[in-house]
């Protein structure tokens, strides 16, 4: 089994926060977004997202979903690739030898794992709890470099970057392409492929998977049962 990353699990939440099959969004309004990066420790009361922060949130959305289809074979959107470029554009990174950038702000800091830290509550420093990974080491163990987010974004995009650092983690350690949006396009729930050669193509084989065969199935039926069309 190839257990799914603090990180890995990080992108899949913010890809996920919309639901193809029920037609529901969890970040149609800004303060879902703050609700959002609140609830995954990223953010901090009583900071809050604003109509700039939540487009560019489903700009980086969208783009990640694209990009996660890849994977079982679907051809991404290139406009919405370059929606979600110029987004991480807005959400730069830095790397660093030290750790997190001195900030005059409360920031949320954490290694590449999901750790007992805390988040500070701007107003009277108090924990929030558990912290999602905002930090990822580059180019493996004994390196010593880390992505953080850059100083100067609000607390809000700092939060938003956190999404950039997990996904830059994944795709530096090579396990990105286990992370996949179902290949059943009415489904399109992001999962992580726990198989050992990384060949999930749903995220239930059970539903989807089946589901696919099914349609598949028919498809051959109405062709094996339609009358053969002679030429003229």
């Amino acid at each position: 089994m190839y257990e799914e990353p603090a990180t890995a699990r990080l992108v899949e939440a913010f890809a996920n926060t919309v639901d193809v099959e029920l037609g529901t969004d969890d970040l149609s309004r800004p303060e879902q977004l703050t609700d959002w990066l609140i609830g995954r420790h990223l953010l901090a009361r009583p900071h809050r997202a604003d109509p700039d922060d939540l487009a560019l949130a489903l700009r980086l959305r969208g783009g990640l979903r694209e990009r996660l289809g890849v994977p079982v074979g679907d051809q991404p959107a290139a406009a919405l690739l370059a929606d979600a470029d110029s987004a991480l554009r807005e959400l730069p990174l830095l790397a660093t030898v030290g750790g997190a950038p001195p900030t005059t702000e409360p920031t949320v800091t954490a290694d590449a794992g999901l750790t007992e830290d805390t988040a500070l509550d701007a107003t009277e420093g108090a924990g929030a709890g558990p912290v999602a990974p905002e930090a990822a080491s580059v180019g493996g163990a004994g390196v010593g470099l880390v992505l953080v987010p850059a100083p100067g974004l609000s607390p809000v995009r700092r939060g938003l970057a956190a999404v950039a650092v997990a996904w830059s983690e994944l795709v530096l350690a090579g396990d990105a392409a286990r992370l996949k949006r179902c290949a059943e396009h009415e489904c399109a729930w992001v999962f992580w492929d726990v198989s050992k050669n990384r060949s999930r193509r749903w995220c239930s084989m059970r539903v989807c998977g089946n589901r696919n065969k099914a349609r598949r199935f028919a498809a051959k039926r109405a062709v094996a049962s339609s009358p053969t069309t002679r030429p003229n």
